[in-house]
């Protein structure tokens, strides 16, 4: 305990390459997500352009989803046997394709086809993020690493939602999908050129002995685990009753995570009679609001808890629970008369889904055994966006069939409560699932 705790006092000396790592993959999550809303923005014009029905815009926006969520944990699997880098390069180039394929589309089938292939690309940043957050940080420095994650996935809302309503405005809505294909081009140069496994950065010279060291003996887990890759793993995980306390609390926080994420600027512009350009920048409110409790609350202050002594356990979990209590704010919105009303709800349930992120995520690699971050990662996240992948046609389907988002609203609140309980009853402490030789299963 005390080469951690004198590595965190000398915080400087180290070196802060892992936090050059964690920009890089932040800038992943970015255009990971702004991927994804632009679509959220396009979909008025998209759908009066292609005759799309809310009930089809609310197929398309899951559609994405089929695959994500299907694909998370035998890709999970694959990166613990292969590793983060080149599942990686091969996704990001993949992103780009998928999105100016989204742009080629004239018709319903040809966009549900780009938004499977979208999908598909897009299924290995989470899990390898995970893994790779669980390679580069120390115990101590997870909680804002995963932070640094998810609040850049959410400041594609404060950032790309705004952007993309301009261009959708200015220059129609295929041109907000070759606008994030070009991007997405980009970030796949950067991380073919920047990202490396902290033993193959130290090998290079490109990262110090002592932050290497700092980063191991703060808990890291080491690159060597997934030698010992069992694939039986996922079976066993399956098993345990942590997997499934912290995957339904997380499909919770996706669900109503992705009710925000598609439909927002759709309830702004009509139930609240807005249009694309003032339903997309009024948007950017509540998630500004997010990332800012993110980084504060989620990541900040729960670093510093637990670096003062407070028990961690305690610490996310009271995190967690009361972050998934202030969401349920977002049923607030089926009561508002104004769009302040509506922006004041819709800005508390989004800090309360927010803070929960990054402390949902940080458990992963906390609680997997050694070698099975990425597989236990997978698993969450499928289990998760198996759930969410509803949220938009369920709630494109309640909109259209009530002529109002307010039930909708009320669905997404009952959802949380499922998701607080899930945290309460079937997580327990946060400590290392026993691996499946130590537990005698083979």
């Amino acid at each position: 305990m005390n080469s951690i705790s004198n590595g965190a006092e000398d915080l400087s000396a180290p070196g802060r390459t892992r936090w050059l790592i964690g920009g890089l993959l932040g800038t992943g999550a970015f255009v990971n997500y702004v991927d994804r809303v632009n679509l959220s923005i396009a979909a008025q014009p998209l759908a009066h352009a292609l005759n799309l029905d809310p009930s089809q815009l609310g197929i398309v926006f899951s559609s994405f989803l089929w695959t994500y969520a299907l694909l998370q944990i035998p890709i999970g699997a694959f990166i613990d046997k292969v590793g983060v880098k080149w599942v990686m390069r091969i996704a990001t180039v993949m992103w780009g394709v998928a999105t100016f394929m989204t742009a080629a589309a004239g018709g319903l089938g040809l966009l549900i086809v780009a938004r499977l292939i979208l999908g598909v690309a897009e299924t290995p940043m989470i899990p390898a993020a995970w893994k790779a957050t669980g390679y580069w940080f120390p115990n101590s420095e997870r909680g804002m690493c995963t932070s640094l994650l998810d609040g850049a996935a959410k400041l594609s809302n404060v950032i790309g939602i705004p952007a993309m309503a301009y261009v959708v405005n200015r220059w129609g809505w295929q041109a907000a999908f070759h606008l994030t294909g070009i991007v997405s081009v980009g970030y796949a140069v950067l991380f073919w050129a920047l990202y490396r496994n902290p033993s193959e950065m130290r090998s290079r010279g490109l990262l110090r002995a002592a932050e290497h060291e700092f980063i191991l003996e703060g808990g890291a887990q080491t690159e060597r685990a997934s030698e010992n890759y069992r694939p039986t793993k996922i079976s066993y995980l399956l098993t345990q009753r942590k997997t499934w306390g912290l995957a339904l609390g997380y499909a919770s926080y996706t669900y109503t995570y992705y009710v925000l994420l598609t439909w927002l600027p759709g309830f702004l512009a009509k139930q609240l009679g807005l249009n694309v350009l003032a339903s997309g920048m009024y948007t950017t409110i509540p998630w500004i609001v997010a990332v800012i409790a993110e980084f504060v609350i989620g990541g900040w202050l729960v670093d510093q808890l637990i670096m003062r002594g407070k028990e961690a356990t305690q610490v996310r979990r009271a995190v967690l629970v009361g972050s998934m209590v202030l969401s349920l704010a977002v049923v607030g919105a089926a009561f508002a008369t104004s769009l302040q009303m509506a922006l004041v709800f819709l800005s508390l349930g989004a800090a309360g889904l927010a803070i929960t992120a990054p402390t949902a995520s940080s458990i992963v690699a906390l609680i997997a055994p050694q070698g099975s971050v990425a597989a236990l990662g997978g698993i969450v996240n499928c289990i998760a966006n198996l759930i969410g992948l509803s949220a938009p046609i369920v709630t494109g389907f309640v909109a259209q069939k009530t002529g109002s988002f307010s039930a909708a609203f009320f669905i997404s609140g009952a959802v949380v409560v499922l998701g607080i309980l899930s945290y309460i009853f079937l997580l327990g402490p946060i400590e290392r699932i026993e691996s499946a030789a130590c537990s005698g299963i083979q």
